[in-house]
Order: C-alpha cells, then structure tokens, then sequence
C-alpha cells in the first residue's frame, strides 16, 4: 500500500489514528534559506534559498507541532529518524527531550565527497545529524542486521556514506543507499513507514522497493508530483542487497 498527500503534514497527522504507523523517517526544513544567506552552485556563489517551506518564523514552535504529531501516531514500539544540521538539530533534540521521547542515538552522518567551501574562515561542512528516538525504551531496531552490514561488527553512530548526485531537481534529496539502511534496521517487510516531508520521494521509493507499505505527505505540488513519478515507477525487490 503506497499513500501520498499533496498537504500540510499536520493537516495530515492529526487525521492519522494513534500507534498506526511502525517507523517514520522525516526530512524536515532546516530553516536555511533567507535573503542574506550564500551557498555554492557550480563552484560559484548564489544566493541560498531553498524555497518557501524552508523559511520558517519560529523553528521550534514548528518542530513542537510535528514531532508531537509524528510521536502520537508511532506504534509504541516503533522509531522516529529525524535527519539535520547545525541550523535545526539543537531545536529537534530539545523537542524530543519535551515531548518525553526516549533518545536513542544521535547518528552522524559523513560524506567524504562533501561540496568544498569557497570562503577561507571556517570549516567545510560534511556531516549531517540523524536523532533517532522512540516513545520508550522498547523499541524495534535489527541490531543482527546492522552488525552484518558493518562485518560483523558492531555498528557505531558514524556513518560514512557518500554524498549521491541528485535524481531530481530537489535541493536537500537524501541518497538512496542512506535510507536503505534506516528503513532496513527500523522496520520489518509488510510495515508502514511514514515520511511527513516527502520531497522528492526517496523514502517512498525505497520503502516500496523494500517491500514496506508506505505513506508520504508533501506541501509542495511541484515536488509532490516529482515524488510521486518516482515512487509509482518503483519496483518491488523483494531481496534487496545491502
């Protein structure tokens, strides 16, 4: 069962029953883009405006509202995966500390292949923060299988996983091979995975490919439509190599 939204997610989420969804993975605006804000586009400096839904007047307000939502219709043993920077990963982590969710990792995520910086003054960023929680301390995580991903070893909190060259038009897309091992160590085959920021709809392909039932909420029709192309020319693999 694959369910997409062109909405506001928390139109959405406060229709959904409560428990009904086994993992949810959520992309959510970084509040990054503003007027006096720079990036790098070809090597070339432009201004950093990612679009309207990443321009946010009270982020933690905003995150208070979803993240309540999101943690009201998680099953009671299921995780919420919620991906970020420096600019919202403070506000997401004091949310989740009030909303009384039990913290499970704070996960890092490196790309060795990171897009340079063209100023001189600081550090180029290559990491991305994943915080991972749950509504009690009995949770579903496949600890066997993130083991026999990592050799048969242990799995830490760092993740080194290349940056991916974009599929879609969508600034902040997540690479594919990222959300294969989240969706593979959070959930089962036959689950329902919720992604309340669907984008470009790299969690629905993957999840589909996977075999997991899926619902995605998107705000924007341009991406919604792009999201939902994607995700309707996905096949099920029901082996997918890790």
């Amino acid at each position: 069962m694959i369910t997409l939204y062109n909405d506001d997610c928390l139109n959405i989420l406060r229709e959904m029953p409560t428990g009904s969804v086994d993992m949810i993975f959520a992309d959510p605006p970084y509040n990054l883009s503003g007027q006096n804000f720079v990036t790098v586009q070809n090597g070339k400096p432009v201004k950093l405006y990612k679009g309207d839904w990443d321009v946010i007047d009270d982020i933690d307000r905003f995150n208070y509202e979803w993240i309540g939502e999101c943690l009201r219709v998680l099953s009671d043993n299921g995780t919420l995966w919620i991906s970020g920077t420096l600019h919202n990963h403070p506000s997401v982590g004091s949310t989740l500390k009030k909303l009384n969710a039990w913290i499970i990792n704070d996960i890092i995520w490196y790309k060795p292949n990171a897009t340079p910086l063209l100023s001189c003054n600081r550090l180029a960023p290559s990491t991305e923060l994943i915080w991972l929680a749950s509504k009690s301390k009995k949770y579903y995580f496949n600890y066997e299988l993130a083991k026999q991903l990592n050799g048969d070893r242990q799995m830490k909190n760092l993740w080194v996983i290349n940056a991916e060259r974009h599929k879609t038009i969508h600034k902040t897309e997540k690479p594919e091979t990222l959300l294969e091992r989240i969706i593979a160590l959070g959930s089962n085959e036959g689950q329902l995975v919720l992604d309340p920021f669907l984008g470009s709809g790299t969690t629905g392909v993957v999840a589909k490919r996977m075999g997991r039932n899926f619902i995605g909420i998107e705000i924007s029709k341009e991406y919604f439509d792009i999201a939902s192309a994607r995700i309707n020319n996905t096949a099920v693999e029901p082996c997918l190599p890790l």
